[in-house]
Parts: structure tokens; sequence; C-alpha cells
């Protein structure tokens, strides 16, 4: 085991969902190679951003911890720093010239060479890892998880999709599925070492296919919910084209997938859907919804917007209001459209929504969608549920947080449960994104 400060390392996580997998998978590649955890980056002798680029706003984000970083090479001359994930990947070896902090990059299919690019620093020169690799799965890497509740358990890395906002494609490359059997052989795993919740991950696990055998996501599914019955089972992000029939099947079919659906739509006018290269008119996202409402009694859905994409105009923008209030989503993640250089909204078509005029579509998307929430919400109210306790609310540690299996959020009474329980709890009041209760007499 390497010792003293100058072997710690800190991991200071932006973005997604897959890149908290990903960060499980950067520390169990680094304590393989001796490497230990620090608290905080104050304590770190090698600090690791593991970063998205989908938003640009997650890069401003990244430049200003950045800023505070060059602070701690100041009073830490051998502190090394190095910038992980999908920004490097996207920007390449001009993130050099973001930060004078910044010692070395490393993208999304080069965590295996962390440990060599730590000692060729160590050397004195400044070092890039930034190959794709089609192939790289990171099979055989057993994540380090923070907690022991939930779990994110990835099924498959990379996106063929294209869409023409969406920087995905070219940050993690090609689609290509873990093997079914390692898939089922990590949830194994995390049975056995008393996980509650996993959530199988993927840019797009609909698409999900076995090379071994060819088996579905569908089949996946409900695989897992089968080797861990007594787990909730959930999964993100599906793409509304690749929905299918078998797939809404297997969740009504098995009673620990959790009935919630996280389908993005990001426009409700087929004009835009085209421009945006969804692969799908809104007619066909609407028959999507309908036959996942058929079919899985109590289902929750969420999903994407994005307001002011390139050429949308104002019957566009109310299209997408008309959508949300006829499905009635429980929540959204509601954005207006920043250009993403090299996407194929970059290259081929104007930024021409003006700044003023997206924010004001947004703001009243996000009006719109607060209010149905507060809706479904408020309807929730006397009603009982079953929630898995996640952690202490955040207000006092006389209640606890969890989420009902349609991903509401609970706040409700300790009364003695601990986090883990499943609890029944009596909802007793709300807001647009809390239901508020107390735990059921037994």
């Amino acid at each position: 085991m390497r010792t003293g400060g100058s072997d710690s390392f800190f991991i200071y996580t932006f973005g997604c969902q897959m890149n908290q997998a990903d960060s499980g998978i950067i520390s169990a590649l680094l304590q393989q190679e001796g490497y230990r955890p620090a608290e905080s980056d104050e304590t770190a002798g090698i600090i690791l951003l593991n970063t998205c680029a989908v938003r640009e706003n997650a890069v401003d984000r990244i430049e200003h911890y950045l800023q505070h970083l060059q602070g701690l090479k100041k009073r830490n001359k051998d502190l090394i720093v190095g910038v992980a994930g999908c920004v490097p990947q996207f920007q390449k070896e001009e993130m050099f010239s973001i930060s004078p902090a910044i010692d070395f990059l490393a993208g999304p299919d080069t965590y295996r060479s962390l440990p060599s690019l730590i000692e060729q620093v160590r050397s004195g020169a400044k070092q890039a890892s930034l190959e794709f690799n089609a192939a790289e799965t990171y099979e055989g890497i057993d994540p380090l998880r923070e907690g022991s509740i939930s779990a994110f358990v990835p099924v498959m890395r990379g996106c063929n999709n294209m869409c023409a906002f969406c920087v995905v494609p070219f940050t993690r490359g090609r689609e290509r599925s873990h093997p079914f059997s390692s898939v089922i052989g990590e949830v194994r795993k995390l049975v056995a070492s008393g996980y509650r919740e996993i959530t199988l991950l993927g840019q797009n696990v609909n698409s999900y296919r076995d090379a071994e055998e060819g088996r579905d996501f569908a089949a996946l599914l409900d695989a897992v919910s089968r080797e861990a019955p007594q787990a909730r089972v959930r999964f993100t992000t599906s793409h509304p084209k690749d929905i299918s029939e078998a797939l809404v099947q297997a969740i009504a079919a098995r009673p620990n997938i959790c009935n919630h659906i996280h389908l993005p739509v990001q426009s409700g006018s087929s004009r835009m859907l085209a421009l945006m290269n969804r692969g799908h008119t809104i007619e066909e996202y609407r028959e999507k919804i309908a036959l996942i409402r058929s079919v899985i009694s109590g289902v929750a859905l969420s999903t994407d917007i994005i307001a002011g994409f390139c050429g949308e105009r104002e019957e566009d923008h109310k299209m997408t209001l008309e959508l949300l209030a006829d499905v009635r989503f429980d929540s959204a993640f509601m954005f207006f459209y920043s250009t993403r250089p090299g996407t194929l909204a970059a290259r081929t078509f104007e930024d021409d929504v003006p700044e003023v005029v997206k924010k004001r579509r947004l703001q009243e998307i996000i009006d719109l969608q607060n209010s149905v929430s507060a809706e479904l919400y408020q309807q929730a109210i006397g009603s009982s549920v079953e929630v898995l306790a996640e952690s202490d609310s955040r207000r006092s540690s006389e209640q606890l947080m969890g989420r009902t299996p349609g991903n509401r959020v609970v706040v409700f009474d300790r009364k003695g449960f601990q986090p883990g329980d499943l609890v029944q709890v009596l909802i007793t009041s709300a807001t647009s994104a809390t239901l508020v209760g107390r735990p059921e007499e037994s």
C-alpha cells in the first residue's frame, strides 16, 4: 500500500448518473494500484474532476472549480490535478489552455491508464490519454460505491443516435453493451451485499443487445429483476423510438421493477423533432405513452425538454406546452438550448432564437410543469405509498427521505425506521416536488 498524502486522491463528480458510476470505476482502478481516497480536496495529493459536457453551464462549473484548484496548487506544489470524462474527450488538448492547474487528461475509455498518467506527470510532463476504445466496458472492474442502499450498474456505453444537440456520441463513442452474464454477475454481488435498489444505466438502455446471445433490454431487465427479487430495479435513460411492447410488458409483469419511466421528448413539435434528428414524430411519442399507460398500472412518467432549439417558432413552443398539459408528467428536466461545438446542430443550423425568448419560453414550460406536478402530488394526499428510506431528511434527523416506486420523493417521520427500510407511509401533505407523510401503524 502506498503511503503519504501525495498518493491520496479525491474525485469531484459532475453531471449524470453514468459519471457517478464511472467515478466508482476510477476509484477501484486507483485503489488497485495502492492509491487511497482522501476525505476532501484539501487533504488530497491527486484531485480528479470527472466531467460532463452535455450542458454549457456544466463546463462553466468545471472552469470555476479549476480556479479554486489553482489556489490549492499554490499552497501545495506537489498537488496533481486531472480532468477526466466527457469534457476533455470533447475539447481534446485545448483543455490545457483553460487552466494552468490541469496536469493530465483522460477520456471515458482510458481510465485504466490513470495510474500511469499520474506517474508520468510526476516525471514532469503534462499528459493526455483520449483514445476511443470500442471494446472498453470495464468488465472485470468491481466499482467502489458510496452507501449500501442504492447502486448504479452500467449495462452499455456510448450512443449511436446522433441527436443534433447532443455531444454524447462524440464524447463516449459508439454503443457497446456489457455482456449479459457480466451484468447478472454484478447484480448477484450487489444482492449478496444487501443493496435494496439497483439502477441499470446507459445512454439509451433500450438499444441494449448482448453480443453473445442477442438478448435485448427487455430480457436483461426481466433477468435482473429475478436475480434480485428483494430489491427494487430501475433503469435510465430510454429513447422513445426504442421503447418496445416487450419492455413495457416486462415492467408490468415483474413486481420489483419500478413503475417509473424517464422518456425524454425534448419538444412537442414534430418539425422540431425532425430538426433535432430524434427519429420519431410527436404522434409516435404519444402512441408510446398510450402503450405504457395501458399496460403498466399507476406508471409515473418524467421527461426532458429543450426550449429554444434552432429554428423553434412560437407555434412549436405552444405544441410543447400542449404536450405537457396532455401527458401530465410527474417531473421534467427543463433547459434552454445552448450550442455545443461539434454537434450536428452547431455544424448545420444557426442558433437563431434570441436568449431572451429562450428564457421566456423555458419559464413558461417550468411554470406549467410545476403546476402539473403540484396537482399530481396533491392528488396523492390521503394515499398509502411504499417508500424505500434512503437518508435523513435535509431539515431534520427526526425525519427520513426516500422514494416511491414511481420515483416520487417522500419525507416522513422517522419513528424508529432507518435508511434501507421499506416503509408504508400515509401521505398527509405535498408540494410540487415532495410528498410528506407519516408511517402507517403496522
